[in-house]
């Protein structure tokens, strides 16, 4: 057994203790991971922050129907997710979940390699920036999927489950959103006599 899997067990059997240090500890290690997927999906750091604690609250509620036989960062990115999906849907945000200037884009994952020349970040970065602003301008059902799919990991029987559609509508909306954001991130054609 991982040592993270005997902690995750761990938290089953002291999931009657409170308060529980090893839910603490393992929150405390996750909370990057959950405060940015709240950020991506809620738009907003404040927002992030607010759900980043109430997504604690409900862990130390639902600690009881923790099952070690899982992931415990499966486990907490689930609440965290459901918990956006639930506040977005009371705030009726149909049109747009994401506004450009409430984004930090350092805080997002940065996946660009360590020891990169100056240009090379600086490129990066606005290649970044590019992505996150042509998946802020799709339609709303294209972007939730590409969120959990790219930025999430989620497997498709996973959004699928999440979203309320089947696999084979993942497949197609995933299909669909990239080809999309090619065409968003395509270099426009040169005019002619430029």
């Amino acid at each position: 057994m991982t040592e993270a899997r005997a902690e995750e067990v761990k938290l089953q059997e002291d999931r009657n203790d409170t308060p529980t240090r090893e839910l603490d500890r393992l929150f405390r290690e996750h909370a990057p991971k959950i405060n940015g997927l709240c950020r991506y999906l809620l738009g907003s750091r404040d927002a992030a922050e607010d759900a980043v604690s109430e997504v604690y609250v409900k862990a130390r509620q639902a600690q009881v129907l923790y099952d070690p036989r899982h992931s415990f960062a499966a486990w907490i990115m689930s609440i965290a997710r459901h918990y956006c999906f639930d506040l977005l849907r009371r705030r009726r945000v149909e049109a747009r979940l994401f506004t450009a200037d409430e984004i930090d884009a350092d805080a997002l994952p940065d996946t660009a390699a360590r020891g990169q020349t100056p240009l090379t970040r600086v490129v990066d970065r606005e290649s970044r920036q590019a992505v996150r602003a042509a998946i802020e301008r799709l339609p709303r059902h294209y972007r939730l999927p590409l969120v959990l799919r790219y930025y999430e990991e989620l497997a498709y029987d996973d959004i699928a489950r999440e979203l309320g559609v089947t696999r084979q509508d993942v497949a197609t909306l995933l299909f669909r959103a990239k080809q999309k954001l090619r065409a968003a991130l395509a270099p426009a054609a040169p005019t002619e006599g430029a």
